[in-house]
């Protein structure tokens, strides 16, 4: 599926293509609904363009406990720890 965006929209914006795709993945990633590697995916970003996206607007990555205990098992099991 695609969503077409009219150019008098975007030209009201004054932001480019990849400026309002970008606002709208970081929109979506802050609100939970993609994952940072679907955004980056998506804007073409590298992981610390992302990240630097994110400080820039004062937003923290989306990491809680459940992720940190699953690589901490990854790690293990990869005998890293």
């Amino acid at each position: 599926m695609s969503v077409l965006i009219p150019d008098d929209i975007l030209r009201a914006t004054k932001m480019t293509e990849d400026e309002l795709k970008l606002e709208i993945a970081i929109l979506l990633y802050q609100q939970e609904k993609i994952s940072s590697g679907k955004a980056r995916t998506w804007t073409k970003l590298t992981v610390i363009e992302f990240q630097h996206e994110l400080a820039k607007r004062g937003l923290c990555i989306n990491y809680d406990v459940e992720d940190f205990e699953a690589d901490i098992k990854t790690l293990q099991s990869m005998g890293l720890l």
